[in-house]
């Protein structure tokens, strides 16, 4: 079982003022490869996993923004670690219809 559920957005700053919705598809993407549950939201990612490798998939999310021509990067993260084990939908389930 998970331990940890980490929501991030990613604010890449993109050369000459390009639209930043392609890096945040690339970044996005990162997530898809990785194999973790996620779940994508309009103003940030939630993703479910070890706090370790979450952490990891948010550094390589980073360095792909610089990789695709970005000067800096803020990523606005947002952690629940439950070392005896937590999932998304111990928190949305009772809001879903």
């Amino acid at each position: 079982m998970a331990n940890a559920l980490v929501s991030i957005q990613i604010i890449p700053k993109t050369k000459d003022g390009e639209d930043v919705i392609p890096y945040v598809d690339e970044a996005i993407s990162i997530i898809q490869q990785s194999g973790v549950k996620y779940e994508v939201h309009p103003l940030e990612t939630t993703m479910e996993g070890d706090l370790e490798h979450l952490l990891k998939i948010i550094a390589d999310m980073n360095k792909k923004m610089i990789e695709k021509g970005s000067r800096n990067v803020i990523s606005q993260v947002k952690i629940l670690y439950q070392p005896d084990g937590i999932e998304m939908s111990d928190l949305t389930e009772k809001y879903r219809p």
